[in-house]
C-alpha cells in the first residue's frame, strides 16, 4: 500500500511539473513575449481583412505532419513493442509536450517512452534515436540544396568559396548517409563511450539496431523527407498569408536554410523561438519589409505545429501511470546487472 500511495504521489508531482512547465512556455511566448502585442495585431488585422484558405491549409497540414511521424515510429518501433495506432499518436504527442520546454527538444525521448512497456524504454529510445537521425539527414540534405541556392542568388561571395563550402556540406551529408545505412556498425563505438557504463540499459539495448535493414531504413527516410516537405509547404502558405511575396523556388532555399541553421544550433526552447523570428527575418527581409508579419508568420507556425500538438500530448499524460511506464516501485530486467 505505501508503495501504491509512493508511486501515485510521484505521478502526481510530475504530471504538474510537466503543467507547470508547460503553462510557463505559454505565458513567456504567448502573453509575456516582446512586441506580442503588435505581432498579434498583426495576425487580427489578417484575420479580418484576408481570406482564410492558406490558414485552414495549414492547420489541416499539422495533423498530417504528425501522423507521418507516427508512421516513421512505428516503422522503427515494430520489432519492439506493437502500439496501437492510437497509443503511438498519444506517445508522438506527449514526447512534443515534453520537448516544448528542453533544449533542442531532447524531452521527446522521455514523453515518448511513457507509453511503451518499461523494459523496453531504452528500445524506445534508440528507435526515437534513429527516427531522429533520417529527418536530420532529410533537413540536411535539403538545407545543403537550398543554402547554396540562397547564398549564390542574395550574397555575393567568391564562388571558390562557396563551391568549396557546398563541397564540404554534401560530403558531410554522404558521409552521414552511408552511417545510417550502416548504422549496426555504431554498436562497438557505443559501447567504448566514456559514460557508456552509466547508461548501462542503453549499453545492452543498442543490438535493437541490428534489426534495422536496409528496407526499414529506407521506409524511415522516406517518412522524413514527406514530413520535411510537408512542414515547408506549411511554412510556405503561412507567408502567403501574410503577404510576404515569395516564388516557390526562391521559398523553398530560404525555408531550407532556415531550418538549417535552427536544427544546427541547439538553443534553449525559448532562445530557439528568438532565434527563429530574428533568422526569419534575416532571410525574407529581401522579399518583404513587413518585419512584423514575418515574426508573426514564425510566431503563428509555432503555435500550430509546436504548441496545439503540446497540450493535446498533456492531455494523454495526465492519463498515464508514469511510475509503471518508468519500471519505478517494481522489479524489473532493465534493473539487473548485464
Amino acid at each position: 500500500m505505501l508503495k501504491f500511495l509512493d508511486n501515485r504521489l510521484l505521478n502526481l508531482i510530475i504530471k504538474l511539473v510537466v503543467g507547470c512547465l508547460l503553462f510557463w512556455v505559454l505565458y513567456q511566448e504567448i502573453f509575456a513575449k516582446e512586441d506580442i502585442d503588435r505581432i498579434w495585431a498583426t495576425f487580427l488585422e489578417r484575420w479580418q481583412t484576408q481570406p482564410l484558405d492558406w490558414l485552414i491549409a495549414v492547420l489541416c497540414l499539422m495533423p498530417i505532419n504528425w501522423i507521418v511521424e507516427n508512421l516513421k515510429w512505428r516503422v522503427l518501433l515494430k520489432d519492439i513493442e506493437a502500439l496501437s495506432f492510437i497509443q503511438s499518436q498519444a506517445a508522438i504527442f506527449a514526447g512534443v509536450t515534453f520537448s516544448i520546454f528542453t533544449p533542442n527538444r531532447v524531452g521527446e525521448y522521455g514523453g515518448r517512452i511513457l507509453f511503451v512497456k518499461a523494459e523496453n524504454n531504452w528500445k524506445a529510445v534508440i528507435a526515437t534515436l534513429v527516427g531522429s537521425y533520417s529527418q536530420l539527414l532529410a533537413i540536411l540534405s535539403f538545407g545543403v540544396l537550398g543554402f547554396g541556392l540562397y547564398m549564390s542568388a542574395y550574397f555575393e561571395l567568391e564562388k571558390t568559396l562557396l563551391r568549396s563550402v557546398l563541397f564540404l556540406s554534401i560530403t558531410l551529408v554522404l558521409v552521414l548517409l552511408f552511417c545510417f545505412y550502416n548504422i549496426s556498425l555504431l554498436i562497438p563505438l557505443g559501447r567504448r563511450l566514456p559514460f557508456a557504463n552509466r547508461l548501462r540499459g542503453l549499453a545492452r539495448n543498442v543490438n535493437v539496431l541490428r534489426s534495422y535493414d536496409n528496407t526499414t531504413l529506407s521506409k524511415a527516410l522516406f517518412y522524413a523527407v514527406l514530413r520535411y516537405l510537408i512542414y515547408t509547404l506549411q511554412y510556405y502558405l503561412i507567408l502567403k498569408y501574410f503577404a510576404i511575396d515569395v516564388a516557390v523556388l526562391e521559398g523553398f532555399a530560404g525555408i531550407a536554410t532556415i531550418y538549417l541553421f535552427q536544427t544546427s544550433i541547439p538553443l534553449p526552447p525559448l532562445m530557439g523561438l528568438i532565434a527563429r523570428g530574428n533568422l526569419a527575418v534575416l532571410i525574407w527581409t529581401n522579399f518583404s519589409e513587413d518585419q512584423l508579419g514575418i515574426l508573426a508568420a514564425t510566431f503563428i507556425l509555432w503555435i500550430i505545429n509546436l504548441i496545439l500538438p503540446a497540450i493535446i500530448g498533456s492531455l494523454f499524460i495526465s492519463n498515464v501511470n508514469i511510475a509503471r511506464s518508468l519500471g519505478i516501485g517494481r522489479q524489473s530486467s532493465k534493473d539487473e546487472a548485464p
